[in-house]
């Protein structure tokens, strides 16, 4: 009988074909079917019988199923996102906006009143939330199924009582200021092409924003001023070549910007304040 080691080498040769991330995609389905961490695969692999349902998980990897959609989460910042069809997973770059945020935060343990315009299954939100105590926040989104999610994950990491969900377009509604506005809007061009993975699984509204990819922060950044309170911050997350297109809007609204690039040295996190 094959065991989980010669099974996980067989399965990343296999999806070598479909993945930039073979090795570790087979590894988290593996310990999905198995009912452990992946890190307790990794201790010894060769110990674990090969379980009954791993391979009819590969294929559905192999026919370009995000691993986040299989097994149901996908791992963020410090915290763990239940994610499914209809819900935009989680990317690492978009951690660049976390970081900033808590480099901004001078009192982690501050009552800061936090907004996540966008915020699909809670992933910003609930990130700061986890690191910042007495930190309460609104989270928004167009979409019921996301914020299904949402609220779930916020029951999961027992923060529910800080975090609201509400269903609207924008900033349509919302009233108040707050001290931390993030926002990850969708910014890919529509004409631009997507690998399968992402095109023929995760929800179009939340990737692609009109000709120029610009659309949505025409919208969201001229509303931000009356949403700011004074010494806060307004981090939105942007394409790689997106900063001089970006910036224009945010200057013409009053801000100041900087911003932070992600690991891989790209624009990532353009971060607005109050002139």
């Amino acid at each position: 009988m094959e065991d989980g080691k010669q099974a996980l080498r067989d399965a990343a040769e296999r999806l070598a074909a479909v993945s930039d991330t073979p090795r570790l995609d087979a590894e988290l389905l593996m310990a999905h079917a198995l009912g452990i961490e992946r890190q307790a695969l990794l201790l010894d692999p060769a110990r674990f019988a090969v379980p009954g349902d791993f391979a009819a998980l590969i294929d559905r990897r192999m026919a370009h199923e995000p691993v986040a959609y299989i097994v149901g989460y996908r791992d963020f910042w410090t915290i763990r996102v239940a994610v499914g069809p209809g819900v935009l997973i989680p990317r690492p770059d978009s951690e660049t906006l976390v970081e900033a945020a808590l480099a901004h935060v001078e009192d982690r343990e501050a009552s800061l009143h936090i907004l996540d315009l966008g915020t699909g299954p809670g992933t910003l939100l609930l990130a700061l939330l986890s690191e910042l105590p007495e930190a309460a926040g609104l989270g928004v989104d167009v979409s019921a199924e996301a914020l299904a999610f949402a609220r779930r994950n916020a029951g999961e990491l027992q923060i529910q009582d800080r975090a609201i969900f509400r269903e609207g377009d924008w900033t349509d509604g919302v009233a108040g200021q707050f001290d931390l506005i993030l926002c990850n809007p969708p910014y890919i061009a529509d004409c631009e092409q997507l690998m399968p993975d992402v095109a023929d699984h995760e929800p179009a509204g939340a990737l692609f924003a009109g000709p120029d990819g610009l659309d949505d922060y025409r919208r969201i950044i001229p509303d931000l001023p009356r949403l700011l309170a004074p010494g806060g911050v307004a981090i939105l997350e942007i394409g790689a070549s997106q900063l001089i297109s970006v910036s224009a809007l945010a200057e013409a609204a009053g801000f100041t910007i900087r911003c932070r690039r992600d690991l891989g040295g790209r624009d990532r996190a353009l971060l607005l304040t109050r002139t």
